[in-house]
Order: C-alpha cells, then structure tokens, then sequence
C-alpha cells in the first residue's frame, strides 16, 4: 500500500499474522461483492458463522466469490460440533472436501467433549486440513481457570492446529471477555506469557476490544469475529488512522 504516511509495516496477503477474520451472519454474493470492493486486502478468513452454511441457498456462488476474491473460508465451529454430536465427523469432512474448502474448525463452547477426543479429532482433521481450534466456553456464566486455558491452548497447537481461537462469542461477551465485554486481562497476560500470539486468534467483535488488543500487541495481532462492515474501520486502527490507535507501535 502507497502511501504519503507513515505507517505500520503491514503483512500482505497471504498472511500468517495480523490475520482479519470476518464472521458472515448470511452475506448475498453482492454484499461479497461490496466488502471486497472496498476492503478486500484485509480480508484474510471468512467463516459462515454457526451452521448457516447448511440452510443457506447460495453456498457455492459465496464459496466461488470468496475464493475469486483470495479470501480463505470456513464453516462454523458450531457445525462441527453438531455434527461430532451426531456421530457425523466423517460425513462433514467428506462434505468440505467436496465444496473444496481448505480449512476447518473445531471447537467445543456448546458441546461437552472430553478434551483427549478434541485432541484426536483437531490431529485427524489436520491430515486433509489446515486446522483452526477453538477454546473457551460459549456461556458467559462459566469461567475456566488460565492454566486451564494455556493447558488446552497448547495440547491443540501439538495436536496439529495452525490457530488457536479465543472464545468471545459474536457479541464479544464470553470466554475471553466479562458479560459486559471488558477484556480479561489477567487471563490475557498467562495465556500469552504461555503461549506466542502469532499462533492464536483473539475474538474481538467490539470496537473496545479490537483497540485493547492493539494497543497490547501491534498492528499484526490476530483478530476474529470482525462483522463485515467493521472491515475497513478495523484496519484503520491497525494502522494508527484513527485516534484510538494513532500510537499502535510497529
């Protein structure tokens, strides 16, 4: 990018870091269009949020789109889980593999699942895949302990994961974060005195909250759960254009 400013050093895509992962609640192709119209650049992952890829009517034309436009798509962790609770692990993968996607998620803020079994999955799944693993609870009210956390964290990088997601929840009320969306900062800090961040993406839906994580890691750090209309905003505070972030360092 040219520009007359100074600022950050940014990865292009494709990237390993600084990744910007969107959460697509049911975009038509012409809203695909739109977002990568103005924002494509940083548009790095693409996930049909929960199971909305099985009901919705334009899968194929959105995964065509998406992929013309070097975007990486993945369907919702929640799907996998519904799916592991079924006893239809298998029947999904086989089900990616036809639509031609690359990547899969796997998480278990619904379900109940012993983590030695998630561990066994995440390794399976990464024989055909590149695998994004996700920990923390979906319910606000349970509150996991930190070693908990980095233990979980770093058995699924082991195992086979490429990125570990923090929990947050579209809304960005969960796992990560206290019901009223304030970063848990103590937890933050263990967990990456545990673990490098390059290797985890943080959901971070608000605003606030893609700041703090700025302001902590740099203009690289991995977010997620970004709506597709915060695209643009978002890398604006990556790059220090805006007053919440003027001061991001390199």
């Amino acid at each position: 990018m040219d520009s007359f400013l100074d600022l950050p050093a940014r990865s292009a895509k494709p990237r390993d870091r600084g990744l910007t992962h969107v959460l697509d609640r049911g975009l038509a192709v012409a809203d695909i269009d739109g977002l990568m119209e103005v924002a494509g650049n940083s548009v790095d992952i693409v996930k049909l949020g929960w199971c909305t890829a099985v009901v919705t009517a334009n899968l194929e034309a959105k995964l065509a789109r998406y992929r013309d436009h070097g975007a990486t798509v993945v369907l919702g962790g929640t799907l996998t889980e519904v799916a592991i609770l079924q006893d239809r692990l298998e029947e999904l993968v086989e089900w990616c593999k036809t639509l031609g996607l690359t990547h899969i998620e796997i998480s278990d803020g619904t379900i109940v699942l012993d983590h030695d079994r998630k561990l066994e999955m995440i390794a399976r799944l990464a024989e055909d895949f590149t695998v994004l693993s996700e920990v923390g609870s979906k319910d606000s009210a349970e509150i996991m302990a930190p070693y908990l956390w980095v233990e979980q964290i770093q058995t699924e990088l082991e195992a086979g994961a490429w990125k570990v997601v923090t929990e947050a929840r579209e809304a960005g009320n969960a796992g990560i974060f206290r019901p009223d969306g304030e970063v848990r900062m103590g937890l933050i800090d263990e967990i990456v005195h545990a673990v490098d961040p390059a290797l985890l993406l943080f959901e971070a839906p608000q605003k606030n909250q893609q700041v703090w994580f700025l302001r902590r890691f740099g203009s690289e750090v991995n977010l997620g759960n970004i709506a597709p209309g915060d695209v643009l905003s978002l890398e604006t505070l990556r790059l220090g254009l805006r007053s919440d972030t003027v001061e991001v360092p390199d």
